[in-house]
Formats: C-alpha cells, structure tokens, sequence
C-alpha cells in the first residue's frame, strides 16, 4: 500500500478524521483495494458509505484524486463537509464564484489539495485534461457510475469521456454505484475500464433502517398528507407520476402547514437549483418531485420517501426510497398504488421505441416491483430475493407490523378470467365489473352481456371489492391492459393455468375488502424521555448551520444528534465516543453540543490534551496527570514545585514508554528524577 498504508492507519484515519469507530460492512475491503491502485467496481446500497470509499483512500495516496460527480449541489456540499473534518477538498463546477474557483487552483498549485471535485461536463472543457495531467493526479472515482449505462436509469452522456480520461492519465479508476443489473455492470466495465475487469464487490442490498410499506390507492392526496402529518417538520421527498400533481400536492402540503416545495424537469434551472439548495440546507422541507429529482441528492437525514403513484420498476423504487435514512437512523417509506399505475406503467413500456427484448426486461422489473407491493409476506424477503439475496423476516415493513390473512382466490380470479374472454378481451375493469356484480347499465344492455353466463356471477363482492381483486390480478400480471385496444384487460399465459383449473392462487384478504384508512405506525427517532433533548440539539445545530452558510448534516447527521440524546456525554472524552465526531468537529462543536446536554460548558481543556479525547491515551494522559500532581514537591512534600509540560505528558501517554532512559528521553534526565518511577507505574498498569 501507499505510504506504508496499513489496516491501522485505516482506523486511525476513520476514528479521527470521519469520527467513526468501525468500518461498515464490506467498506474496509473496498477501501483497501482503492488505496492499492486497484481498479474498482462497487455496488453498494444508496447509504452504504459509497463516499467514504474513495475519500478515506484518497488520503493514503500521494497525488490528487479526481471525483466526477453528477450535481454541483452535491460535490459542493461534499467538499463542506471533507473541510469540516479537516481534509482539503475543492471543487470546480459552474456554480463556484471567482474567488472560489482561484482558490481551488492556488491550493491545487501548493500541491495541497487531496481530492478535487468535477462535473462530468467539465470533462468536456479543452483545457481540463491538460490541468488533470499538471497537477499530479493518482486516481480516479465515479460516483453513481451507472449514469454510464445508456440502458441505465440517469443516463449521462458525458460519462461517456471518462474512460477516456483514465487511459490518458492512465491512473486506477474506481466506481460507484447503488444500483446496477448484470447488464449495466457490463456496460460500466466496458466503457469505464476499456474492457479491463475491475476488482467487483457486490454490497449487499439491504437498508434494515428503512421500514417499508405499500396501501392500495383511496383518495392519495389525502393519504400523502396523513403520512406527512404523523411526521410533521421531518425532512422528507414525496415523488409523484406527473408534473401537475408535484405542484397540487405542494399546495395542499403548505396548506396544511408543512415547508414544502415542487420540483420537476419542466422549471428552469434556476429556480430547480433553489429547490435543491433549500432541500439540503433546510430542516423539515418537503420536496414534491418527479424522479428528476433524487440523483445525488446526499441529505443524510431524509427521514421518509412516499410514493404517490407506482414506479416505474424495482430498481426505481428500491433507488428512489434508498434516498432516506442514509444517515443510519430510522426512515420510513409509504408507495401508494392502484389499477391505473399498473395501466400507465404497462402503457409506458409498450410504446417505449426501446427494442421488444428490452420491453419484455422492463415487464419484468415491473412485475418485481407488482410483486412486491401484492406481497403474502415480509416485503424485505421479497425485495432483497429479487437482488439474490435472502433473509428472515426483517419485522421493520407494514407486513411484519401486520401480517395479512391469506386466502384462496382462485375462484374468484377465475369469475374474472371467464369474463374477461367472453367479452372478447375488449374491456376495462369497470364493464366486466359491472358484469360480474350483475350491474344492468346502458352500456351492458346494448351489448347483451346481461345474458352471459357470467352475468352476475360474483355478487357475493362489491364493486370495492372486486377494483381489488382486479388490482391484484394484474400485479400478478394475470392480466395486461392492450394499447391496441384503448386498455382493455387480456388475459396474460400465466392466468391460463389458473383458468383451466391446474392451478390455484392465493391472496391477501385485503384485496377483497374494504381499503384500509389507516396509514403505517410512525416509529419514533428516539424514546419519549429523550425527545425534548433531540430537539434541543437539532435547534443548536441549526443555528450553527445558518451562521456557516451549510447544510445542518455538514455539522453533525441525525444519526449522531440521536446517539447524543440517547447517551448523553458529559464529557469532551465521551463525545468524541460518538459516531460522527472526528478530531476537528469535537474541536469545533464538542463543548457547545456539551452546554445543551449538560446545560454548562465543560472546564476548558489544553488543546494537546484535547486532541487526545475519547482515546485510550487520552485516559492515560489523566493519570500521568495525577501522578506529576501527587509528586509536585516531591516524595515528602517539601521540595521546589516542578511539573511536566502538557505536551511531554501528551507524548508519553501516546508513546508509553517502558524505561527511565526512555522517560527521560522526553521530559528531560531533571524531570525524570522525580517522576519517571511514578510514570512507568502508571503505563505499566495501562
């Protein structure tokens, strides 16, 4: 490795530069192979500590990383938060001011700079490659990697130069993404690694802090605003179908009192980049958006996602609700959806120019997605079997909260099918319901199909009823809407089966009853007793946040405020225990975090001290302390005061030294006289 790099120096950077005691799962193999030189392709969960990948070993290596990233708003607010915790980062994007930009280039000239932030965009600029080669770059990482993947969702036409970078620097290239099919993988090793394969690590998929929940549509808007109200002034993104219900949800939200906002692709950019700056910066705000909004956003602390309407596939929506709880705290998700989703969805894929094998892939990923919002069971189950992976049941989704009863829908869906071919597979749900609950309309007399067979063969449903039983049947894809036929309902080869009586199928009650009002149980940040204290903090933080013109998280996430209210430091030494705080922040926040859980200032540390704090040298400094105390005037109390500088005993209790020479190598053969008996006691018993 780099510079003698060891597992150890990992740690110590992790501990004292991010504040984080243990590596998440998988992060130490990934950084250890970056920091090596080695190509790199890892698939990671949104929330997984992607950034920390590529941070953590551009510290390592000699050199200047390059990080392309998507979105201004995201690397500025990166480099915020890498200064916060002492590392020199800068970006160059079009949103940088004059001054900012000839700082980036002074430090990048002193050599100071360790990681320089770039729009794929600039890639495109005829001097940058020139500038890339000056300033000595080692390495190269591509967030969101899959923006490479013309197929992929986000696709990004100037991702395409960066392979062509990396052979020109012929520097390593590592690359991240959250999502990635064995398709898209193929076509990021293509264009990003020229055919070389890289070192894969395939993450795990799960995100256990997000609770996952799905509720057949009945009147949404007022479904969206009874989720948001049970969790009022918590950050959160509604994302909706259509531009016009961004807005009319907007409203209604603000009308109810919320901070709330619309975006989507039809504002100018202007006015989009004001959305995404107050989103980062403002606790509580609601944006209502398309799903052109979402990539690179990097708020840690979304606290909820919910889904007006369905999305477009399993990838979408396991991206899309992957933007909450990326801080490790608990989030929430709600994903509404009815009959006419499934139609749009189904609709969409149809008359996409896209070629029929990729029409059919994309039925499937819908049909994943319908399956897991009809789901028996644990949703998680369902989810993570779809990414290959199993697991029990995760007891954090509206199944596990309350399992659903089961039952035997198999004549029922058969009524349904026979009613379906008898009309000639030439109508929507509300005809062959009326059908079906034996409804003579003017429409049914016209037609004769009050003397069907199947006329009124399922009265023993009502009309609620059966709109379930059809929402179901098609997120079994039982059936499909036929664009030829203006949406009527055909019969898919996976209900024949069914129909012929070789097979049967079983659904949840709910969908042959009345819609359930009640939305998911809110689950709580922090205990009740701990609450007052949360808000506390998030208040200080907040203040703090609007004098430095930054993002609350820059200061601290969520995930750290909760930790402080649930285990209340009383000391510097115990805040900087607590994940988030690195050496500069407990610096910078430690005592004024302090002050509001204690309601007092800690005593006043000497900074070599301080630097020690939440260390075992730190216990070990204390100690010595104690010790030089106790023998300021010597053995018998009556001798010339003496003592050891802070920075000696600093020293010792880093370096522990085990002999009198060796003692007396730092506080000098006098001061050793006296004390290093004392002191070698003291850091034997340590």
């Amino acid at each position: 490795m780099p510079d003698g790099t060891t597992p150890r120096t990992f740690d110590t950077l992790l501990s004292q530069v991010f504040g984080f005691a243990d590596f998440r799962p998988g992060q130490r193999e990934i950084v250890a192979a970056v920091t090596e030189g080695r190509d790199t392709l890892a698939i990671m969960p949104t929330g997984g500590g992607k950034s920390l990948c590529f941070q953590l070993p551009a510290l390592c290596r000699d050199g200047v990383t390059v990080v392309v990233s998507p979105l201004i708003a995201l690397m500025r607010d990166q480099v915020r938060a890498l200064r916060e915790a002492g590392v020199a980062a800068g970006a160059l994007t079009s949103g940088n001011t004059d001054e900012e930009t000839e700082e980036v280039f002074a430090a990048l000239d002193a050599g100071e700079l360790k990681l320089l932030y770039l729009a794929p965009e600039r890639l495109a600029a005829g001097g940058t490659q020139a500038l890339l080669r000056r300033i000595g770059v080692s390495m190269i990482a591509v967030d969101e990697a899959h923006c490479v993947s013309q197929w992929g969702h986000d696709f990004r036409p100037d991702y395409l130069r960066i392979g062509a970078l990396r052979a020109d620097l012929g520097v390593p290239l590592a690359a991240f993404t959250a999502t990635a099919d064995a398709e898209t993988r193929v076509e990021i090793t293509t264009r990003l690694f020229g055919g070389r394969t890289p070192l894969e690590f395939l993450g795990g998929f799960d995100r256990p802090n997000i609770h996952l929940a799905f509720a057949p549509k009945n009147t949404p808007r007022k479904q969206v605003l009874a989720f948001a109200a049970a969790r009022r002034d918590q950050s959160g993104i509604v994302y909706c179908a259509t531009r016009a219900k961004t807005e009319t949800i907007a409203r209604a939200l603000a009308d109810e009192g919320h901070l709330s906002a619309f975006y989507h692709g039809g504002m100018d950019p202007d006015t989009r980049r004001t959305v995404e700056q107050r989103f980062q910066r403002e606790d509580g705000l609601i944006v209502v958006a398309t799903v052109a909004f979402g990539m690179g956003i990097d708020k840690p602390d979304i606290r909820w996602v919910a889904h007006a309407d369905l999305p477009k596939s399993i990838e979408g929506y396991y991206q899309e609700i992957g933007r909450a709880g990326r801080d490790g705290a608990p989030a929430e998700t709600l994903t509404l959806f009815g009959a006419d989703d499934i139609r749009l969805r189904r609709t969409q894929i149809d008359e996409s120019p896209a070629p029929p094998e990729r029409r059919d892939a994309d039925h499937g990923r819908l049909n994943a997605l319908l399956g897991l919002a009809e789901a028996l069971g644990c949703r998680r189950k369902t989810l993570l079997a779809y990414f290959g992976e199993q697991t029990d049941a995760c007891g954090n989704c509206d199944l596990c909260d309350r399992p659903p009863e089961v039952i035997d829908g198999t004549d029922a869906v058969r009524k349904a099918l026979s009613a379906i071919l008898r009309t000639g597979e030439s109508f929507g749900a509300g005809h062959l319901i009326d059908i079906l609950t034996g409804t003579k309309t003017e429409k049914i007399r016209q037609r004769g199909h009050d003397a069907l067979p199947t006329f009124g063969v399922g009265r023993e449903f009502s009309k609620a009823q059966w709109q379930g039983l059809f929402r179901q049947m098609m997120g079994r894809d039982l059936l499909r809407p036929d664009r030829d036929r203006h949406g009527a309902l055909c019969m898919t080869e996976a209900a024949r089966p069914i129909l012929k009586g070789d097979a049967r199928i079983k659904l949840r009650r709910d969908a042959l009853a009345a819609p359930v009002r009640s939305g998911p149980a809110v689950h709580a940040l922090v205990a009740e007793e701990d609450a007052p204290l949360l808000s506390a903090l998030k208040a200080r933080r907040r203040a703090l946040a609007e004098a430095a013109n930054v993002p609350a998280y820059v200061i601290f996430p969520d995930r750290t405020l909760i930790e402080m209210a649930e285990t209340r430091p009383q000391s510097l030494d115990d805040m900087a225990r607590i994940g988030g705080v690195g050496a500069k922040k407990l610096e910078r926040y430690g005592a004024t975090f302090l002050e509001v859980i204690a309601g007092a200032p800690p005593p006043e540390q000497h900074p070599k001290r301080r630097a020690l704090a939440g260390r075992d040298a730190g216990a070990l400094f204390d100690r010595l302390e104690d010790a030089q105390r106790t023998l300021a005037r010597g053995v018998c109390g009556t001798q010339k005061p003496m003592s050891c500088s802070t920075a000696e005993l600093a020293r010792l209790a880093k370096a522990r030294p085990g002999s009198e020479p060796a003692v007396a190598a730092i506080i000098g053969p006098r001061r050793a006289e006296r004390f290093a008996q004392a002191f070698i006691d003291v850091l034997e018993i340590a």
